[in-house]
């Protein structure tokens, strides 16, 4: 489908994803297809990520056949316990998980508050944890916008950073901060690289702090 619709996808920093061992991916969230992207940094290590997803996406008649096909991992925003303790099994088993730690999408495409989960998860399993930033998908399909998915010849920004060097003693809000600034960063560097420019009829989709006419962001302190 990328090859068919001409996608320029861009990934920078795949090198900091491990070959081996487990690993968790706490990317920024700006569309309903950010998991597929986000995943595709990890295809030059040879790695699949199993994703955290709300429940309501496997109670889907199309999606939830696909999302459970592809061992993703179910979150109730009720009682999410087992959906920590699964992540946490596969994380020590070896696997790359992947997490979206605003837990919604981000309308102003900036990073918005998150919350510690990615932090704690990868403090539990002692694997890396692993920012990561998405541009130019909120183009084909986000949250209060009609989808475009057949929209061709869309450049799409992925770019990974360094992992975040912390120990099992460091607060999980002090590092969950730490990884909010460094997603931020990461989201700045593809907004700043990034090929193209929004016309008149779509500045929608650049930020407004970038002269778009997405809403401006409400900053909110760090949640558990």
């Amino acid at each position: 489908m990328f090859r068919v619709l001409d996608m320029r996808i861009t990934v920078i920093g795949e090198e900091h994803i491990p070959t081996t061992g487990g690993a968790v991916l706490a990317s920024n969230h700006i569309s309903y297809l950010d998991f597929i992207f986000c995943g595709l940094s990890a295809r030059p290590s040879k790695r699949l990520v199993r994703f955290m997803a709300k429940q309501e996406i496997f109670s889907h008649g199309i999606g939830g056949p696909l999302m459970r096909g592809m061992h993703h991992i179910p979150v109730d925003r009720e009682s999410g316990s087992a959906s920590y303790e699964a992540a946490v099994s596969a994380l020590t088993a070896g696997e790359v998980v992947g997490v979206f730690p605003e837990a919604t999408i981000s309308t102003s495409f900036t990073v918005k508050q998150i919350k510690s989960g990615a932090v704690r998860m990868a403090s539990a399993a002692r694997v890396p944890l692993i920012p990561v930033a998405l541009w130019g998908t909120q183009r084909l399909w986000t949250k209060g916008r009609r989808r475009e998915l057949t929209k061709r010849h869309v450049p799409i920004m992925i770019v990974v950073g360094e992992p975040l060097t912390f120990g099992a003693d460091d607060d999980p809000a002090e590092v969950t901060r730490t990884l909010r600034v460094r997603m931020q960063q990461l989201l700045d560097q593809a907004q700043r690289d990034y090929p193209e420019t929004p016309g008149e009829d779509e500045t929608w989709w650049q930020p407004a702090h970038l002269g778009g006419s997405a809403p401006e962001p409400i900053d909110f302190a760090t949640e558990d």
